[in-house]
């Protein structure tokens, strides 16, 4: 399976069943990501060398106007799109197997985590995988310690206070915090 055909996999819906050739492959995705992040997080880097470790560890190219503190950790690596002029802060986790799509102009503050798996609930079954892919539109702060569960997407000029725990849509310029989220106000 290449990583073309795993990404139509998930995006068709389909679970991913433990032990089988798309699980195979977010192992082997994990093990490269695991060298790449190493190099980004264990010396200092230009923030043109950060982008260019980014665009191999996400498999495309990343823009220019990118930034980024590391360290940055990841498991697989190659379903994330980052827009223009976003900056991604210090500690962030993104677990992009179900899919990350980051708008343009975003703040992503420190430690953020962005989950795209559930595992099956059924005991037995407990190693299959679901995706959900994370939508980020333009605009959005996260602020930091944001932890962002699968299928949620945050609407244009929206901002999640920090420590927040999003469960569920955030529509457009809309400000939401605490655990579960909840609306704040509207901007």
């Amino acid at each position: 399976m290449t990583i073309k055909e795993y990404k139509e996999f998930i995006a068709s819906g389909q679970a991913v069943e433990a032990g089988s050739e798309a699980h195979l492959l977010m192992h082997q995705a994990s093990r490269e990501a695991q060298k790449i992040t190493v190099r980004l997080n264990n010396e200092y880097h230009e923030p043109e060398e950060i982008r260019r470790l980014l665009s191999e560890l996400w498999g495309v190219e990343v823009p220019d106007s990118v930034g980024m503190f590391p360290p940055f950790y990841t498991d697989f690596g190659k379903n994330t799109v980052v827009g223009e002029r976003t900056f991604i802060n210090a500690g962030c986790k993104f677990q992009d197997q179900g899919g990350i799509v980051i708008g343009d102009d975003c703040l992503i503050g420190h430690n953020a985590t962005l989950c795209t798996i559930n595992h099956a609930q059924d005991p037995d079954r407990r190693g299959d995988m679901e995706f959900h892919p994370i939508r980020i539109e333009n605009k959005v702060w996260l602020g930091a310690n944001v932890t962002i569960l699968p299928g949620v997407t945050i609407g244009e000029g929206a901002i999640v206070a920090a420590g927040a725990v999003v469960t569920k849509d955030v529509a457009a310029r809309t400000i939401v915090g605490g655990v579960p989220a909840r609306v704040i106000k509207t901007i």
